[in-house]
């Protein structure tokens, strides 16, 4: 089996693996069989602000002994309602002292690095090194869950036997996307244009396909705020007899939005 089969066939079981473990997360949160997840308050009570953060005014303080309903969160807010049907925003602070039906505290992941349903969108730029030439690429990616990601991508090489420029998509899937250092496997399509420098006798331009898989990491700087390296191998399926291997590495930086 070529390894561009043998990647796929992990990626997809590691992608069905990944949205498994992403929905059991949202369950928690959010709505499960047409219901929402209750807590009791454990506090003296529990303050609930008009919007996600402290800059919005108190309009509601639950007292001790009260259920609320976690309806979803926002990075270190979550948006509740009481029992008299009224919604605001309580601090993840004060939710980590509320308590489950079965008596434990309410566990509540950390996600300080990255808030997926706030900003799943992605975009880049990176530089390396692509069979041996320079190469410069710029991305855009969406995340439609912690683990799984499609990612466009153009790049440009410079080699020193030729030139070519790239267009890519592809999917990312993320195991652990809440690590400040966050591994990632990615695997893709797409078409490389080859422009041969000049030489006595110069080949035509040539359009192949190709596909590619790989591996790499992105460091969290901050919230909305990355750093990224990223290991590819590409086969170029070209109109010969024989296909070319590629390998390329690079590494860059990237935001939220």
């Amino acid at each position: 089996m070529h390894p561009v089969a043998k990647l796929a066939s992990l990626f997809i079981l590691a992608t069905a693996t990944g949205l498994a473990h992403s929905a059991d997360n949202r369950r928690q949160y959010d709505r499960d069989a047409g219901r929402y997840v209750e807590v009791a308050v454990a506090d003296p009570y529990l303050e609930l602000r008009t919007g996600p953060g402290r800059g919005y005014p108190v309009f509601r303080v639950i007292p001790r002994g009260e259920r609320i309903e976690i309806l979803f969160r926002r990075t270190g807010w979550f948006k509740v309602r009481d029992e008299h049907d009224r919604a605001g925003w309580a601090s993840e602070d004060s939710m980590r002292e509320t308590l489950l039906a079965s008596g434990a505290k309410l566990p509540v992941p950390d996600y300080a690095h990255r808030d997926f349903d706030a900003w799943p969108w992605e975009a880049g730029a990176e530089s390396g090194n692509f069979g041996g030439g320079n190469v410069n690429s710029v991305y855009a990616a969406y995340a439609f869950n912690g683990n799984l990601g499609a990612e466009l991508a153009a790049s440009q090489t410079l080699g020193h036997s030729s030139n070519g420029a790239l267009l890519m998509a592809g999917l990312t899937h993320s195991p652990w996307p809440a690590w400040r250092v966050a591994p990632f496997l990615q695997l893709g399509t797409g078409v490389v244009r080859i422009s041969p420098k000049a030489t006595i006798i110069s080949p035509p331009n040539r359009t192949e396909q190709l596909a590619y898989y790989g591996a790499g990491a992105k460091w969290h700087v901050s919230r909305r705020f990355l750093l990224r390296a990223d290991y590819r191998s590409y086969v170029i399926f070209t109109k010969s007899a024989q296909n070319e291997d590629r390998n390329e590495w690079k590494a860059g930086f990237a935001f939220f939005f």
